[in-house]
């Protein structure tokens, strides 16, 4: 048996004809760096509130954009984000697969949340209207939005969800397909054979099953 011949089912490539442990770690890298920069404009939001606060004079709405509980939980949540896309990263560089679980389990909370979204505006397609009516009144295209045939715009929106639940679904098979590589690589390791070029040795247990006590070996199995 070659050495790699048990994982030879977990190898596969991704985008751009890449290995799917390369792939998981430009996902990784690239996870990082946007909530990274999410991680930066909330920091700069936080050191100077008057720069991004929005009365609600200015949404037309009873409520404030963000006040500083809501941004304190989004850079809590910006930093547990980047620890996640880090520790991911490292996991596939350094061929650790339980470093990329944490990942993978975000991935799929992502993508059931936006398989509920998707049902529920399948299910009430009464609430784009009643969400498009509670935008302010100098939100970009809403009058253009609202013109728009409400079948027809459920029909676009549904579209655009199931691109993008199917482009998650893909991205979610090349991480897992990176963790049984990985995982897969590491259990081949522990495997102990030799091997010569017309002969093969089969090293048989040293303990005695039946009383647990040690015991000289048997003569080696040897095949042509």
């Amino acid at each position: 048996m070659p050495p790699g011949a048990g994982i030879c089912s977990y190898r596969g490539s991704c985008c751009l004809c890449c290995h799917v442990r390369t792939g998981t770690i430009i996902l990784g890298v690239w996870y990082l760096i946007i909530n990274s920069v999410v991680l930066l404009i909330l920091l700069s939001a936080l050191t100077d509130p008057d720069q991004y606060h929005l009365t609600s004079a200015e949404l037309g709405g009873e409520f404030e954009f963000m006040d500083d509980a809501n941004m304190c939980i989004a850079t809590a949540i910006s930093l547990l984000m980047i620890l996640i896309c880090a520790m991911a990263t490292y996991g596939a560089y350094k061929q650790h697969a339980a470093w990329i679980i944490p990942f993978f389990c975000y991935q799929i909370f992502d993508f059931a949340l936006n398989t509920l979204v998707a049902i529920s505006v399948l299910v009430y397609p009464s609430t784009i209207q009643d969400y498009l009516h509670q935008l302010p009144s100098n939100f970009p295209y809403k009058e253009e939005i609202m013109s728009v045939n409400p079948t027809c715009l459920v029909v676009i929106i549904l579209l655009f969800i199931s691109i993008i639940l199917a482009f998650k679904g893909y991205l979610i098979s090349c991480v897992w397909n990176c963790y049984r590589y990985i995982n897969g690589r590491n259990n081949s390791e522990v495997l102990v054979y030799i091997t010569t070029n017309d002969t093969a040795v089969l090293l048989p247990p040293y303990d005695d099953p039946a009383n647990g006590a040690a015991k000289d070996p048997p003569p080696p199995y040897v095949s042509a």
